[in-house]
This record gives C-alpha cells, sequence and structure tokens, in this order.
C-alpha cells in the first residue's frame, strides 16, 4: 500500500473491533433514547466507575459518542444517527439468526421434540 492509506475494508474491521466490548454495546444501546449522564449510565450498567470511565474514553475518542459537561455532570451523546441505526440492524440480524437457529434445533429434535407450539 501506498500513501498510508488505510484500505476500506481494514478501516471497517477497525471500527467493529472498536466495537468489539460488552460495555460499549451497552453504551450505545442506552444511548439511543437520548444524552445521559455518567451516573445515570453507571446505574444502568453496572460496572465499576473506572471501566465505565475507560469504555467511555473509547468511544469519544473513536467519535461514535460525544461528551459535554453540565456543571459537574458530564453528559454523553450519539454523535449521529447512523450509530442507532447500526444497532438496529445488528438486533434485526441477531433476531434472524437465532430464528433459524431455532428452526434447526427444532428439525434436529424430529417429531418427538415438537409439543406442536412454536418455539
Amino acid at each position: 500500500m501506498s500513501g498510508g492509506r488505510v484500505p476500506l475494508y481494514q478501516a471497517k474491521a477497525e471500527f467493529f473491533r472498536m466495537l468489539g466490548h460488552p460495555v460499549r454495546i451497552r453504551v450505545l444501546e442506552l444511548l439511543q433514547d437520548g444524552p445521559m449522564p455518567v451516573r445515570d449510565l453507571l446505574a444502568a450498567i453496572e460496572v465499576e466507575p473506572s471501566n465505565l470511565s475507560q469504555q467511555l474514553g473509547v468511544l469519544r475518542r473513536s467519535g461514535i459518542v460525544t461528551a459535554t459537561r453540565q456543571g459537574s455532570t458530564v453528559v454523553y451523546e450519539l454523535a449521529g444517527g447512523d450509530v442507532a441505526e447500526l444497532m438496529g440492524a445488528a438486533r434485526r440480524i441477531l433476531t434472524e439468526m437465532l430464528a433459524g437457529r431455532q428452526g434447526l434445533l427444532a428439525e434436529l429434535r424430529g417429531p418427538a421434540g415438537r409439543s406442536g407450539e412454536p418455539s
């Protein structure tokens, strides 16, 4: 590669790696409903403050969330609507994947494993 340019597929991989932490995903889910102060994020996620701070820092440095100070309170929000769309798409994809697995499991169980009710 010349000029120090990163191929798009590599940039995408880095982006998804940045998202690859449960606390970061939970923060993004919570922020879909609007801005939240750190204290509310802490109460909802139930992790150590230092862990949350570290994960918020990763999200902030990536530009996926923004932070504003309101007095002594720091409030986080999504930097754009695309993140909420991404989280929704991930939910839909996972739902389809899980539905497919449940269907496969029902097939594997055969007639003896069926109760007549959808799973």
